[in-house]
């Protein structure tokens, strides 16, 4: 029991449970005593629950006010199951009136579920693309109150509220909590908390994880080039970003040119057809991974030109003359053999 005219406003004081490793469903029980004579709040009586020895966090229930003089029952049902392990600390924040007690008493380990807060499922691991919105679903067994308040707890503290409470049955229901456009910094442990003033609900922490789309450090590389093609390789053997790639893709255009176009690339090399003679195009990979949203950006393009469509036919003219040139040349010299042969013989 705390009396608050005996302390200054913001002291706070600690009960700490012992560190809990079940693997069972069970109920922590407690009583608390509010109240003051002349109707001022006391102070607040917070419940913190720290997993395998990490941060505090936000409480996961707390009350404050004067609640008449008498002991109020409320419970705990935390579902953190062995090899993890969870400590409850209680906690006393004494208010700026410094009026009446705060009182913790009665505080019970059931091996039973709660009546009064709800026991929530395993929350299972979320794995998004950056820039996507990400989705956590907490289904929970119990009775919830219509003063139920359902919040996602980032293990930092930050809280989020849920975006609806679906009832499945008069015992089963699911929480859906949203987060727009996460990225790297959103990435964290989260669990599922029920508040109302019999008590709490808390899950277990399960990840977000955020994945960054994948984009090729290095441009490709020309291969050859001809008057209406370009062959390239990929050149994807260093990323910026995170695998596995399950799609590889040419991005090109003209390098003044509006338009643009993608084909999907299945080899390491790929051969542009079609492309307008002496002309310059910009050629880029575009690389994805699994899920909505995980096309990376364009890596650095390959800058290069067609061949002048002249030049090219002039020297297609220049090759095949010279390969006309030395066929002849070499049939003279078979006729020469030839005759030779036929002096000797005669």
């Amino acid at each position: 029991m705390v009396n608050a005219s005996q302390h200054a406003s913001g002291q706070r004081a600690h009960v700490i449970f012992q560190s809990l490793s079940e693997n069972d469903t069970h109920c922590v029980q407690f009583s608390y005593f509010l109240y003051s004579r002349d109707g001022h709040s006391p102070g607040t009586l917070g419940i913190y629950v720290r997993v395998n020895g990490g941060p505090l966090g936000s409480a996961v229930w707390n009350m404050t006010g004067s609640h008449g003089r008498q002991w109020h029952q409320a419970e705990l049902a935390v579902s953190t199951f062995w090899p993890n392990e969870y400590q409850v600390l209680f906690e006393a924040l004494i208010s700026p009136d410094r009026r009446g007690y705060i009182g913790l008493d009665d505080i019970l380990l059931l091996s039973y579920p709660c009546a009064k807060a709800p026991h929530f499922s395993r929350l299972g691991d979320v794995e998004v693309n950056a820039g996507q919105n990400a989705s956590f679903q907490c289904m929970a067994a119990g009775r919830a109150a219509e003063a139920e308040r359902f919040l996602l707890q980032r293990q930092s503290g930050a809280l989020v509220p849920a975006a609806g409470v679906r009832h499945i049955s008069h015992r089963r229901f699911m929480a859906t909590f949203s987060l727009a456009s996460v990225g790297r910094a959103e990435q964290d442990l989260y669990r599922c908390v029920s508040q109302a003033p019999r008590g709490a609900g808390v899950s277990n922490f399960a990840e977000l994880i955020v994945k960054e789309p994948p984009t090729p450090i290095a441009p490709p590389q020309l291969l050859r080039a001809g008057p209406t093609y370009l062959i390239i390789q990929l050149n994807t053997n260093s990323i910026i970003g995170d695998g596995p790639i399950v799609r590889k893709e040419i991005e090109y255009r003209m390098a003044r040119g509006p338009w643009a176009e993608v084909h999907a690339v299945s080899l390491q090399t790929y051969k542009l057809w079609h492309l307008d003679p002496d002309t310059e195009y910009e050629i880029s990979v575009l690389l994805t991974r699994p899920g909505d949203g995980g096309t990376g950006r364009p890596g650095p393009p390959l800058v290069s030109r067609t061949k002048c469509a002249a030049a090219a036919a002039a020297a297609a003219a220049a090759a095949a003359a010279a390969a006309a040139a030395a066929a002849e040349e070499e049939e003279e010299e078979e006729e020469e053999e030839e005759e030779e042969e036929a002096a000797i013989m005669g």
